[in-house]
């Protein structure tokens, strides 16, 4: 009889977390450093405005993200991923490498140069 792998609880959460709608997205956006809100939202072609506000809210939540708001007129705010956020970027490069082997790239996307596997930071 085949034996079936438990779940952790852990497991399901952190794989829910990370694997929400639009989460993983907007975390491998930030891997490259600080950014405020129009880059990210600029980087994630069709995330909506109600969406990534929703999202940066849970992921502060979770400590994977920080909301920094800057002294200047006008006001700024940028997101900064912290040592717990930054600690997911090896975990995004194997899903990036196992997506290079396995998911089919729509040659009308045009994605290859933002499908790359190495990071910027």
């Amino acid at each position: 009889m085949d034996h079936v792998h438990p779940v952790c609880t852990r497991f399901h959460t952190a794989i829910e977390l990370i694997g929400a709608r639009w989460t993983g997205a907007i975390l491998r956006a930030m891997f490259t450093g600080a950014h405020q809100y129009s880059q990210i939202k600029t980087a994630v072609p069709g995330l909506s405005d109600t969406m990534l506000t929703q999202r940066l809210r849970t992921l502060e939540a979770e400590v994977i993200v920080e909301r920094h708001v800057l002294p200047t007129s006008p006001v700024q705010v940028e997101y900064h991923l912290t040592d717990k956020g930054r600690q997911l970027e090896p975990v995004f490069a194997s899903v990036i490498e196992w997506s290079h082997r396995w998911i089919p790239l729509d040659p009308d996307e045009g994605d290859t140069e933002t499908c790359n596997v190495t990071s910027a930071t």
